[in-house]
């Protein structure tokens, strides 16, 4: 893979250069960023260049690199034990946050937790558990979908193609379409909503030709989709979904690994709407990095067997510590309310831009879950991903990290205590990148047409 080393040293390319005769070519690496150290929503490169951080690790760091917190606790830790395997024996760590989850879970009554290492494991462990309580066989999925790259949790990835070429995958789900408000899929009648279509085509369409509604173990979704586009089903959406599981029996899988841990300005997307899951998947911003992800269920959802399913290094001691003080940061910070404020300032300023540079088609987004799509044409909603890749590459060069989801859209989500300094700098460079890139891909459409400019 060739990458473009623009605004990347002398030792970066060094590095480079090395990487590419020594790691896995599955690595899809989005621009010349070789990582010396980190601070707080900064960082910088081995060459001595500094950046302001609006992609937080891919939506992991949530409470900004190395807290001193949560390094405090890390050290504590390290220096007692870092592992004895969570399947065999106890340690006060993983009990702890378990309890700590128990306080936290958007559902009323007891539950119970599984850890793993990875977002990917948590959705293993979900797909695992739902067969295991109904006995049923199917599931549902939802197109644009990201769950992970095992093959389980491929069978309900559906965000590239490229990510399932030459793979049979491990479960059976069928993919309807997710409800986008900007892209809608499915015809609807006067007065309905993206998610009215959606959820019809399930009742009437899928469950009338396709799946007998009884034989389906779970649907499982994100509440916002990451890696399909940012994308924010409509209000309601989460609440219809819920009733029609319930009609039928059917498990409520959310997948909040990228949305979660006070991401949305809730510690957990679904309570938006106040929708109890069945079964709630975390991993990314839970740890500050460290691995750790999970499923947490409902007391009478998780019966499995001892032995059914477990994990050598899931729930080390190390990642429940520092979840454990992740999860103070973000209480004793006022975390949510931030994440509310600073996203809703980001959307102010983002929305402003969209008046002046007419590629950005929409913008969206909850607390510091933000996307912004790019389109040749606002009419025809033609997607421009030359433009989306290339203001990523400017941004990169002049001192700003963001990253791409979806096929034509920018995700910016900075850690959830990032000072509005840092805020401003890191729009004013994006904005400064936009200004080049649209000298390379102009808007192609027309302005006056456009409702947004009225």
């Amino acid at each position: 893979m060739n990458i473009n080393l623009a605004g990347c040293g002398p030792i970066g390319r060094d590095i480079i250069e090395r990487d590419r005769h020594a790691t896995s070519t599955s690595y899809a690496r989005e621009y010349a960023l070789v990582i010396d150290h980190a601070q707080g929503a900064e960082v910088w490169d081995v060459d001595g260049r500094r950046f302001v951080d609006l992609m937080a690790g891919v939506a992991v760091m949530n409470v900004g690199h190395r807290h001193p917190y949560v390094v405090e606790k890390v050290k504590e830790t390290l220096d007692k034990f870092w592992h004895v395997c969570l399947t065999d024996f106890y340690y006060p760590q993983a009990m702890e946050l378990a309890e700590r989850l128990q306080t936290i879970a958007p559902m009323r009554g007891k539950t119970r937790s599984y850890f793993g290492n990875s977002g990917t494991e948590a959705v293993e462990a979900a797909i695992k558990l739902a067969m295991a309580h109904t006995r049923r066989p199917y599931f549902i999925g939802f197109r644009g979908a990201f769950h992970g790259r095992t093959l389980g949790a491929l069978s309900f990835t559906s965000s590239k193609y490229l990510q399932r070429s030459h793979y049979r995958v491990g479960v059976p789900v069928t993919h309807i379409p997710y409800p986008n408000p900007y892209r809608p899929t499915l015809h609807r009648e006067a007065g309905q909503d993206a998610a009215d279509a959606v959820l019809n085509f399930l009742e009437n369409e899928i469950f009338r030709t396709t799946l007998d509604p009884t034989d389906v173990a779970g649907i499982l979704l994100e509440p916002i989709q990451g890696e399909g586009g940012y994308v924010l089903p409509p209000d309601g959406f989460l609440t219809r979904l819920r009733a029609l599981c319930d009609k039928y029996g059917i498990m409520l899988m959310v997948d909040e690994v990228q949305s979660g841990a006070g991401r949305t300005g809730d510690m957990w997307a679904v309570e938006h709407e106040g929708v109890e899951p069945d079964i709630l998947c975390f991993a990314k911003g839970i740890a500050s990095g460290m691995p750790l992800g999970g499923i947490i269920a409902k007391d009478d959802v998780m019966t499995w067997k001892p032995g059914t399913h477990a994990s050598t290094y899931g729930g080390g001691p190390v990642a429940c510590a520092a979840a454990l003080a992740t999860l103070d940061v973000i209480e004793e910070e006022d975390l949510l309310a931030r994440a509310d404020e600073t996203g809703a300032y980001i959307l102010d300023r983002l929305t402003a831009m969209q008046q002046r540079y007419y590629t950005m088609g929409d913008v969206r987004g909850r607390g510091l879950m933000i996307g912004v799509e790019f389109v040749k044409d606002r009419e025809t909603k033609e997607r421009y991903p030359e433009m989306r890749h290339t203001v990523i590459q400017k941004a990169f060069e002049k001192g700003v990290l963001m990253l791409p989801c979806g096929a034509n859209t920018i995700r910016l989500t900075p850690a959830l205590n990032i000072g509005r300094d840092l805020v401003d700098e890191g729009l004013d460079l994006f904005e400064s990148a936009l200004i080049e890139a649209e000298r390379l891909h102009p808007y192609q459409g027309h302005v006056h047409i456009v409702p947004a400019l009225a």
